[in-house]
């Protein structure tokens, strides 16, 4: 159910869970390694300010679109911290 678009990850910020605007902006149904399925890019204002973008600790993070969980964060671009790539929930539920 995944596509191209808006979507939310949930990140603990000053002690409190809350989501935050990212955009899926890649899908790669064929990646060879599953923790690069697709690409997001954080795109709210107030987490880019506080963090820079995707930090350590972020990983495992929940990526929901259209009120439901389609994956979580696994890595940071280096070159880019506000961009990243994540797991699809298919993927960690087989494992």
């Amino acid at each position: 159910d995944m596509k191209l678009g808006d979507a939310q990850i949930l990140f603990e910020l000053d002690g409190k869970v809350e989501k935050f605007d990212v955009e899926i902006t890649k899908i790669d149904m064929d990646h060879e390694d599953t923790n690069k399925s697709f690409v997001i890019k954080v795109t709210d204002p107030r987490l880019l300010s506080a963090t820079g973008g995707i930090v350590q600790g972020m990983s495992g993070s929940p990526v929901i679109q259209d009120g439901k969980v389609v994956g979580a964060v696994t890595h940071v671009f280096v070159q880019d911290s506000s961009t990243g790539y994540g797991i699809f929930i298919e993927t960690m539920l087989k494992q």
